[in-house]
């Protein structure tokens, strides 16, 4: 009994390490992999307008190191274009409302993934701000409520600072790259190399590959299909409708509220994540709204 297992486990290492030496050695099939790659590269690519200079070699590997790696994390994208469906008409219409090009929406796919994470440094929300940058950005943030995790107060707040950005460099694509590198970490490399253009800048390994990870989100998201993602229109995450509350007093006991609302306190708390505690303290009669759903729960 001993030789045949002896046996059997020398027979299924041979094999497997001829599976693996065929499979590595196949010219064929890489070929094959590398053509079906190389016609997935967009021809023509631009972030807000701005053309992205594909021509220059640098700039084309840099754009195909951030395809390949979204392509081939397959969960995180599928999720990314699933949240998107709920959190773009949020979005959208508060970007177009200021004048910020439509592609900064994959600005904060690349932050946050569409969700309210928390990163180690201390940023929040799906815009990722600092408590600092939030209120100087007139965001309330404290321990009873942080309208960091308010999309539609965050991404107004965002708003704000693309304007102040793209009035500081005259570009959009700066104002993006800023975001990350800062307006003032990227103005001291453009007063160092003297260039004005993001894509002659030489910066942060973080921030060089910034932009470029919105261009490849951005050409993934719009082009799903292409890049081997079908999603049903059923399987997209939904945006449930709401009714607003105003609330000017303090609420004491929020899952007491909730019960009066008809919903649970989970659910007041998925809809209204900006409500840190268990109750809100309003003592100068400050105007709230409160997101209650009307279905979906």
């Amino acid at each position: 009994m001993k030789l045949i297992n002896k046996a059997a486990i020398i027979l299924t290492v041979i094999f497997a390490s001829s599976v693996f030496i065929f499979a590595a050695k196949n010219p064929t099939e890489e070929k094959e992999v590398a053509k079906e790659i190389a016609g997935d590269f967009p021809v023509k690519l631009d972030f807000a307008g701005e053309e992205t200079p594909l021509k220059i070699s640098d700039v084309k590997e840099r754009l195909d190191r951030e395809l390949l790696v979204n392509v081939n994390l397959h969960a995180s994208t599928i999720l990314a274009i699933k949240r998107a469906n709920r959190a773009f008409p949020v979005i959208e219409p508060i970007l177009k409302k200021n004048g910020i090009p439509d592609d900064f929406k994959y600005l904060a796919v690349i932050e946050s993934g569409l969700v309210n994470v928390v990163s180690p440094a201390g940023a929040r929300g799906i815009w990722q701000f600092m408590p600092d940058t939030a209120k100087e950005r007139g965001m309330e943030v404290n321990e009873n409520v942080d309208q960091r995790y308010d999309l539609e107060k965050s991404t107004q707040a965002a708003c704000s600072y693309f304007l102040s950005a793209k009035g500081k460099f005259g570009s959009w694509t700066l104002a993006a790259a800023s975001y990350n590198g800062g307006m003032t970490g990227v103005n001291k490399q453009i007063d160092i190399q003297k260039v004005t253009n993001y894509y002659d800048l030489l910066l942060t390994e973080e921030t060089s590959r910034y932009v470029f990870r919105i261009l490849a989100l951005k050409e993934i998201m719009e082009n799903p299909v292409k890049y081997g993602f079908t999603i049903a229109s059923e399987d997209l995450y939904a945006t449930l409708p709401t009714k607003k509350i105003e609330i000017d007093s303090t609420i004491t006991d929020l899952a007491d509220f909730a019960k009066g609302q008809g919903i649970n306190y989970k659910i007041l708390k998925i809809h209204n994540p900006w409500l840190r505690e268990t109750k809100l303290i309003n003592d100068t009669g400050k105007k709230y709204q409160i997101e209650i759903p009307l279905k979906g729960y």
